[in-house]
């Protein structure tokens, strides 16, 4: 895969580690960047389950590189501009692999949109959070206005928009920022060991929580039920299900323990 010099892939079997590699600009996201990480999620390499999203240096990512910003020069380019950020991360939160990111340092603006584009998040001591558009005259781009309140609801998001507020690592966890926590330089260890057990999911159940559960959530109740009821017929009726199942029943397969 032909990818810019801005990200670095490591393959470990089934994981893949994906890497932000522009530490001297704390990994701030040119658009060579944003559609490398399109090109990568469009077409994951055949066999990897599960992608590491990890980043050089101190910080995660301190958001858009301001200068591609400014180039981009009339309303309308803007506005492509902004829809192509949308693609590149939709790939990622609706794609075939899930993603596990390792937060550090800054995750501002554009890198928390593409933090809250991953489906797990492992936040190390130092990781702070913040959208400054508001205190620069903008207005976010590349999915936060959809993706953060999710998280954490409308009123917050207004909150560090209109305040400038910067959450620590701590307030961001409690709000739900982050799924876990590490040390510092502990969070690629944390991730890999997630990723590993991520890994061992059926396929079918994979596809079911990436492609089907989002839109369950977002659909009408009765719309919701319909489809969970048909996803798991068709998860249980698989023949790894069966072959799941026939080992727990039997005592081979794992048991829930705390």
């Amino acid at each position: 895969m032909d990818l810019p010099a801005t990200l670095q892939v490591e393959e470990h079997g089934e994981i893949a580690v994906l890497r932000l590699h522009r530490a001297a600009k704390r990994n701030a996201l040119d658009d060579a960047t944003v559609l490398g990480l399109k090109a990568y999620f469009t077409d994951p390499p055949p066999g990897v389950r599960a992608v590491v999203l990890d980043a050089a240096g101190e910080h995660f990512s301190a958001g858009l590189d301001m200068a591609e910003l400014a180039a981009t020069g009339d309303p309308f380019a803007g506005m492509e501009h902004s829809r192509m950020w949308h693609r590149a991360f939709e790939r990622m939160e609706r794609g075939r692999v899930p993603v596990v990111a390792v937060l550090k340092g800054a995750v501002v603006g554009g890198g928390l949109e593409l933090a809250c584009a991953a489906h797990i998040r492992v936040a190390e001591d130092t990781a702070f959070y913040a959208l400054p558009e508001g205190q620069r005259g903008l207005f976010v781009g590349g999915g936060a206005s959809v993706r953060v309140p999710r998280l954490i609801g409308v009123h917050r998001m207004a909150d560090l928009m209109l305040t400038g507020r910067v959450l620590d690592a701590d307030e961001g966890h409690a709000l739900g920022l982050s799924h876990y926590r590490a040390a510092p330089g502990e969070g690629p260890a944390r991730a890999m060991e997630l990723a590993k057990r991520i890994a061992t999911a059926a396929p079918i159940t994979t596809f079911a929580v990436l492609q089907a559960l989002p839109r369950i959530a977002e659909s009408s109740p009765d719309q919701g039920y319909l489809t969970e009821a048909l996803m798991a017929a068709v998860a249980s009726s698989s023949g790894e299900a069966r072959e799941r199942m026939e080992a727990f029943l039997s005592g081979r397969g794992p048991k829930v323990d705390r």
